[in-house]
């Protein structure tokens, strides 16, 4: 199976200054066209031992901080940032020919804005992080289904459900970001930008390379 891209182009000259603007402007794109879930992203860890593991995940929020997405501490990829800090999020927008592809490493949000996050989540979402001890060896549905009840006795809908201890986000600091924009004859637009300091913070600069398809 092969597709055949026709999209326009991505220049070096139309790239944002960053590439957290340029990824505002890109993820609008997605909007636009009607992409299911365009926050949706593969994250890739590992352990301490190099043994890799992938899953998707939605990401929550970005910024000039980096790019944010919420989970079980506890869960197999919680673990594997603990014990390797590195990470890689990858975005297939397959609709419209493009993927970008952040590498980096990470950080625990405040408990603050985990807080703020949590309370945003549907109720049954709420529940549903204390229902499920995420990656662990669960016995049955029914098991799992009998934990979420009892939750759900003790915080009807439209009562306060705390935050778990184990549960927060994550968040990524770019090292580099890779857009890709998908052309005729595999001749793809590769365009990364890099830390120019090889440091995270909001004020790094940038820069941009090529990189054959």
């Amino acid at each position: 199976m092969r597709e055949q891209y026709r999209a326009q182009g991505l220049t070096e000259a139309e790239l944002a200054a960053d590439p957290y603007s340029q990824f505002t402007r890109w993820f609008a794109d997605t909007v636009t066209a009607g992409l299911t879930e365009p926050n949706a992203m593969i994250v890739s860890t590992a352990d301490a031992e190099g043994r890799p593991s992938s899953r998707t995940v939605l990401l929550k929020g970005f910024d000039p901080r980096g790019f944010v997405f919420y989970t079980n501490y506890g869960s197999r990829k919680g673990r594997d940032l603990v014990e390797n800090p590195q990470i890689s999020l990858l975005f297939p927008w397959h609709p419209i020919a493009r993927q970008v592809i952040v590498s980096g490493t990470v950080e625990r949000v405040s408990t603050e804005e985990t807080a703020r996050y949590f309370r945003s989540r549907p109720h049954g979402s709420r529940l549903g992080a204390w229902a499920s001890a995420q990656s662990s060896v669960v016995e049955s549905r029914e098991e799992l289904e009998r934990r979420y009840a009892e939750l759900e006795a003790r915080y009807p809908e439209g009562s306060d459900v705390p935050v778990p201890t184990y549960w927060g986000g994550i968040r990524v600091r770019a090292r580099s970001v890779e857009f890709w924009q998908g052309r005729e004859n595999r001749l793809h637009d590769r365009l990364r930008y890099e830390r120019a300091d090889g440091e995270s913070s909001e004020t790094v600069a940038w820069n941009v390379v090529r990189l054959a398809p």
